[in-house]
């Protein structure tokens, strides 16, 4: 292709495109939805799309709910970046291609504050070595404090910083997709559960 033609290409293009819109005008300070217990609707949401919440007073009560799953008693090969919560068959730490980790049945991982909205829960590539085990692992646990859940999205982004990490974003359930008979299928191309820890303690 020329690149005459690549021009004229793109000039009929940007011709062709609708005038833009203006932005909605939104307040800053809402009113947004609300809860009057954010932390049980964090839980509720979550268990709609397929995760699963239970609430610990301390790292070491959590450690002791993980091991009555039967899928991390079970797994082969297991991480955990939380201490005193589960103990790994692998040194993450040694490992440096990333794709090494294709066989990892449970990782438990960090987050840092969960969304009552959405059950979204805000994970950064600071809390683990490699970001693909939040997608890759057949099963997935995250630790959160109990006392971090915000009440929607907008109470959110007032809280994150997204040029702050190299990799960031909300995790909310296990992985899923849903056909257009809306047939949802849980585990479809990550983890097939997850199981949110949140501490009071932390």
């Amino acid at each position: 292709m020329s690149d005459t033609s690549r021009e004229t290409i793109f000039a009929n293009l940007q011709a062709a495109l609708p005038e833009s819109s203006p932005l909605p005008d939104l307040p800053v300070s809402g009113p947004w939805q609300t809860f009057a217990d954010p932390f049980a609707r964090f839980c509720e949401t979550l268990a709609s799309v397929g995760g699963l919440c239970q609430r610990v007073a301390t790292l070491d009560e959590a450690n002791r709910q993980l091991n009555t799953i039967a899928e991390w008693t079970n797994a082969v090969v297991r991480v955990t970046v939380v201490n005193g919560v589960g103990d790994s068959s692998i040194d993450i730490d040694a490992i440096d291609d990333p794709h090494d980790l294709e066989n990892v049945d449970y990782a438990v991982l960090r987050g840092h504050f969960g969304v009552a909205e959405n059950g979204a829960i805000w994970v950064t590539d600071d809390c683990v070595k490699h970001r693909v085990l939040y997608f890759i692992p057949q099963q997935l646990a995250i630790v959160i404090p109990s006392s971090q859940i915000v009440q929607n999205m907008h109470e959110a982004y007032d809280r994150i910083s997204i040029d702050q990490y190299a990799y960031s974003g909300f995790i909310s359930g296990p992985s899923k997709t849903a056909d257009i008979e809306q047939s949802l299928v849980i585990g479809a191309h990550g983890a097939r559960s997850l199981t949110v820890f949140a501490v009071d303690e932390l």
